[in-house]
């Protein structure tokens, strides 16, 4: 099952692009603004706060060579800014910024933009800032990942369940306890050596860079991991001195007092390093999201305890007590749940329209086939216990006649032979209750498994909310993300093409315009002619046209007056051949 939720976590992982939780709002300079004077700096503004790198930042000037810069800082003391000085004096022509910042949930985002002094360049250095994170590098972090989780929900769990269940019997439970504590151990130190190459985007190999480790030790992300090694030595000297007490009546409330304190420790290194540690309300974000995962390990450690306890040692009693359990742990899941789930989408559209959303819904959907799960599970143990209860009370019937004192012997009985069990013998019915028991119990735990894997996901996708607000926000200098219109036309027998059409900033005023030509077949065509006007028809202004220019391979006009806000008609024509051309209209919204 171990290998199965691993695989499984490795093909969601494959799948899915790279995405992270910090989404840049903002950069001053604009994206594709032409300066007067050179700037003194660059800033770029985020959703959340970020960490910087040693590499944050590179600016490569018009010819493609390296701007030697500043150390990488921050803008008025704002953790959610990345700020980088520029020489005093930089020339003519289009400057291409990339930089790379690692969100405050541990995840790597990077991109480029570019900025002109003078005037543009006619070509500009192309940076290809790839992927933010290594493909394999991504896998094994998220494997790791899911391994911590289940790790930790084996050792929360199934310490829980011998504490507060009191099997007869733990024996059984130590094995999956030592597996839990090792693979715990093995996957942080997975987590800390793969950090490095995770946050550069690089390969595995990469992990062996000694200078790269003692960086990490140094970001929060590190220390966290490194905090959370450093508990795994009380956690084994409690795990051993628990089987002991556990013999003890007196020294069970200090063990569960010790045990708590330790659990809420280990759910911190993770609360810290999560989504809970940015955006809105961490304090409170962060004390849902342990609750979540203490919860969680509860009832899906205790699972994996119950079922183990089932085959070794069955008794009614643990498993009506890990019920009351269970339930509790369910109340706290959902409670928690509904308040993690509205501080990460921010509305409710973003429920169907972001990947968030969308395997925000796949883990409601699995959690409620575990809910219905859990509810056959709690109806077997409901007639397991009413099973053994006229045991129990033909047990207590079962008192000897008084003698009366001075009385005659009583005569010994007759030997007789044993009679045969009837078939509906209460013994009997006890075993067929607990193996459906342990069936529903195993179908519990299979699906929370599966649960398990989509949530290490969804830790891996960017927030609806902060989507949103990466969605809304101005940047610095009110310029807004560029306006992209693709319009697809017919080229006759030959089939459709497409013409994508970028405005930047599509505001008021001056615009700068970008067009590309899409053939039939998805590749670049060139075309003898194309134009491109602006009509506002409420306002009776226009056409104004679009002076595009053929640039090899796109068009372009560095300057489009748009002097009015509101609905405008885009009326593009291409001329596909000496006596062909075709003509459509588009309607997009200008802003103020």
């Amino acid at each position: 099952m171990l290998l199965g939720a691993v695989l499984v976590l490795l093909l969601l992982g494959g799948a899915a692009p790279a995405s992270a939780h910090a989404a840049l709002s903002s950069t001053d300079p604009g994206d594709g603004t032409v300066l007067q004077r050179a700037p003194g700096a660059v800033t770029l503004t985020f959703s959340e706060s970020v960490g910087l790198r040693d590499d944050s930042f590179r600016v490569l000037d018009p010819g493609g060579l390296r701007v030697r810069t500043g150390e990488a800082g921050r803008s008025d003391g704002r953790s959610d800014t990345a700020r980088v000085g520029l020489p005093a004096e930089l020339g003519e022509g289009t400057y291409t910024v990339a930089w790379r910042v690692v969100s405050a949930d541990s995840h790597p985002i990077s991109g480029a933009f570019t900025f002109s002094v003078g005037q543009p360049s006619t070509t500009t250095a192309q940076v290809d800032t790839g992927s933010s994170e290594d493909p394999l590098t991504a896998a094994l972090n998220k494997a790791a990942r899911y391994l911590s989780y289940l790790a930790a929900a084996l050792l929360i769990g199934i310490a829980a369940f011998v504490v507060l269940c009191r099997p007869p019997d733990v024996s059984a439970l130590r094995r999956p306890l030592v597996a839990g504590w090792w693979t715990l151990l093995g996957a942080t130190l997975a987590l800390l050596l793969l950090r490095a190459p995770y946050e550069a985007g690089t390969g595995p190999a990469d992990a062996l860079d000694a200078g790269a480790l003692a960086d990490t030790l140094t970001t929060r992300p590190g220390v966290l991991l490194l905090a959370r090694l450093a508990l795994l030595a009380p956690v084994a000297v409690f795990l051993v001195r628990m089987g002991r007490a556990d013999r003890h009546r007196e020294r069970r409330p200090l063990t569960a007092a010790v045990g708590a304190v330790l659990a809420l420790a280990l759910a911190l290194t993770w609360a810290a390093a999560e989504h809970a540690s940015a955006g809105i309300q961490v304090p409170l974000a962060v004390t849902s999201f342990v609750l979540h995962l203490l919860a969680t390990a509860v009832w899906l450690g205790g699972l994996v305890a119950l079922l183990t306890t089932l085959r070794a040692a069955p008794d009614a009693a643990t498993v009506a007590r890990f019920s009351r359990i269970a339930l509790a742990s369910v109340t706290v899941l959902v409670a928690t749940g509904v308040y993690q789930s509205w501080r990460g989408l921010g509305s409710w559209q973003a429920l169907t329209g972001t990947t968030y959303g969308r395997l925000l819904l796949a883990k409601v959907a699995l959690v409620t086939v575990l809910l219905a799960a859990a509810a056959v599970s709690r109806r077997w143990t409901a007639a397991l216990a009413s099973a053994r209860t006229p045991v129990r009370q033909r047990e207590r019937e079962r008192v000897p006649e008084p003698v009366p004192a001075g009385g005659p012997p009583t005569p010994e009985p007759e030997p007789a032979e044993p009679a045969p069990p009837a078939p509906d013998e209460p013994s009997t019915a006890a075993d067929a209750l607990r193996r459906g028991l342990r069936r529903s119990v195993l179908a519990e735990a299979i699906v929370a498994a599966v649960v398990l894997v989509v949530t290490t996901v969804l830790t891996s996708t960017l927030p609806g909310r902060a989507a949103d607000e990466a969605a809304r926000a101005v940047p610095a200098g009110g310029v807004l993300p560029a306006s992209v219109t693709t319009i697809p036309f017919d080229v006759g027998g030959s089939g459709r093409g497409k013409v994508q059409i970028t405005l930047d900033p599509g505001r008021t005023g001056d615009n700068a315009v970008q067009a590309v030509v899409f053939g039939p077949d998805g590749a670049l065509a060139a075309v003898p002619e194309l134009r491109l006007s602006f009509t506002l028809p409420d306002k009776d202004v226009g056409p104004i046209e679009a002076r595009l220019v053929d640039r090899g391979g796109y068009w372009s006009a560095n300057t489009l007056t748009l002097p009015l806000p509101g609905t405008w008609t885009m009326r593009t024509t291409v001329r596909v051949s000496e006596i062909d051309q075709v003509s459509e209209e588009r309607r997009i919204r200008i802003e103020r």
